[in-house]
């Protein structure tokens, strides 16, 4: 009987856990790919479209132009694990039956209980989020005047939150548009708990682009025209988006798997509490000695390789390997500005203008080449 492997989510942990199943088991397994979407979106450079909407072309990718034609994909919304009866619950009703499968659903914004966050917020997580937020910022740039500018938050000074503002800087500056940017961190730092020098300079930029930075007082409520503050005065706002933090998603709600706030636990090899179950990318907590696999692109990157590689080995019923994330640095675009930091084989720790703005390319279009080719890759370049 023909082995059905099942792969879960088209993000970069199921885009490229897809291509190598397809080299490793070589058509000798049933492979289905499951997705809501017919397209893989490069989610690091999805905060483009919140500038400038058409930038979607490029960042994003059909499945058919990833998977090979004999890969069967399925465009659905997964809804639940059965890991009981080997089969995955499908929002149509449908279910698909698996011997391994691998999830790569990714994740969804974690609103830590702050009063009316999840009702008032905008979050970005998928190419939806970000043209949402795109004709949010432009219906009230446009309903604002130069006496009363439109008032942009975001809320969260991570990787997502800075990019996201400095969009909204471009976009702004692009329109000559009257809006005022604020961005929140509850810490006492933007970009938390990394080095100084790149935390001081993401703030040399936000500030150069006008986004007015508010650290180390905490949200504990949002209404639908204000932030209310632990000690200062609310803020007020017309277009509000929280980039705060992740979570796993709810179809994995009742997967009868261990978990950490939702998200899968699995080892270093992605096998989880059920060896017919392999977890990946940000709906994983991938144990790496002392400190999980950090929930980043990069990381689904190196790891998807070396998942789809045990899937197969598991059917082959080989030795599984293991896999260890290395950092090879973190690139971070403030408009059409980028600091890059700790990059792997660069001696200089922290640096911006045209080296840092061509790497940030690079990167993506190193991902894109590799899932798509090298020609999409370079369609692609003028927009990341």
């Amino acid at each position: 009987m023909t082995t059905k492997v099942v792969v879960l989510g088209a993000g970069y942990a199921g885009a490229g856990a897809i291509k190598q199943l397809e080299e490793e088991l070589d058509s000798t397994a049933e492979l289905t790919w499951v997705s809501d979407t017919d397209y893989h979106l490069v989610l690091h450079e999805s905060h483009r479209c919140i500038r400038d909407p058409s930038v979607q072309e490029n960042i994003t990718i059909p499945v058919d132009e990833i998977k090979s034609p004999t890969t069967r994909f399925v465009q659905d919304e997964v809804t639940g694990l059965d890991v009981e009866d080997r089969e995955v619950e499908l929002a149509s009703g449908d279910t698909i039956d698996y011997d391994y499968v691998l999830v790569g659903l990714g994740s969804q914004t974690a609103f830590y209980g702050i009063d009316g966050m999840r009702e008032n917020a905008l979050t970005l997580k998928s190419l939806d989020d970000a043209l949402e937020i795109h004709q949010s910022v432009k219906t009230a740039a446009q309903e604002a005047t130069r006496n009363d500018p439109a008032q942009v938050v975001i809320g969260g000074a991570g990787l997502s939150g800075i990019q996201s503002a400095g969009e909204v800087a471009a976009f702004r500056d692009k329109h000559q548009a009257p809006i005022d940017i604020y961005l929140v961190e509850a810490l006492e730092e933007i970009f938390p708990g990394n080095d100084p020098e790149v935390q001081g300079a993401l703030r040399k930029r936000l500030q150069q682009a006008d986004v007015e930075i508010l650290t180390d007082d905490p949200i504990v409520e949002a209404t639908e025209d204000a932030i209310h503050f632990d000690e200062g005065d609310p803020l007020s706002y017309d277009v509000f988006v929280w980039t705060g933090g992740i979570t796993g998603r709810n179809a994995l709600d009742d997967a009868e798997v261990d978990k950490e706030h939702n998200r899968v636990n699995a080892d270093a090899t992605f096998q989880t509490s059920d060896d017919r179950v392999f977890a990946i990318g940000d709906s994983a907590v991938i144990e790496q000695n002392d400190n999980p696999a950090p929930p980043t692109a990069q990381a689904a990157w190196q790891a998807a390789e070396v998942a789809g590689e045990n899937i197969a080995r598991a059917v082959q019923n080989r030795p599984l390997k293991s896999w260890t994330h290395k950092d090879k640095g973190t690139v971070i675009s403030v408009g059409d500005k980028a600091v890059a930091h700790d990059v792997q084989g660069v001696p200089i720790n922290s640096f911006g203008s045209f080296p840092a703005e061509t790497l940030k390319k690079g990167i993506a279009a190193r991902w894109i080449a590799d899932i798509a080719g090298v020609g999409r890759a370079a369609t692609a370049w003028g927009d990341l």
